[in-house]
């Protein structure tokens, strides 16, 4: 069960922390934080996106039988964590894709609480309700590295000139 989001972690951290201590030890070599972030997050997505095409039945059994094209969401959902992962790097382009990266994990939300729940056995939802303990707050950290490593700023406060 955790196995899997430790290498997910490590995907996603793991670029950051190799790339600061490049940064901090090797003369010349000198990266901004954001962009080493977005490394993990385009490595990251790039893996999930994988298994939407290699496991792409066992991922539609994470939603429920009611809903309509469960395999083509599967397909559909890996093909915009690539163009996520892509777009991080497009000038322009950065800060809507993190946007998109973040809305997309929340609508994952509820087919990751319906897996855990009827212990579909995929991608560690098969331990169950606990799984969630961990799996909620390790994908909190993922959108808020998003948010961050993308610059957002939502919560920025706005002064008007009045």
């Amino acid at each position: 069960m955790t196995v899997q989001l430790l290498l997910l972690f490590s995907l996603l951290v793991g670029p950051y922390v190799i790339l600061t201590g490049l940064s901090r030890w090797t003369i010349g070599f000198k990266t901004g934080a954001a962009t080493r972030a977005r490394i993990g997050i385009s490595l990251f997505f790039g893996f999930t996106a994988l298994g939407h095409f290699i496991r792409a039945e066992e991922m539609s059994a994470m939603l429920p039988p009611a809903v309509p094209y469960r395999l083509a969401i599967v397909y559909l959902t890996g093909i915009l964590e690539l163009l996520g992962a892509t777009t991080l790097w497009l000038p322009g382009l950065m800060r809507p894709a993190g946007k998109c990266l973040i809305l997309m994990l929340v609508c994952f939300l509820p087919a990751n609480i319906y897996s855990a729940i009827y212990r579909i056995d995929f991608g560690g939802h098969g331990a169950g309700p606990a799984y969630l303990l961990v799996r909620i707050p390790f994908q909190l950290f993922v959108m808020w590295w998003i948010y961050w490593a993308t610059k957002q700023n939502w919560f920025d406060k706005k002064v008007s000139g009045v």
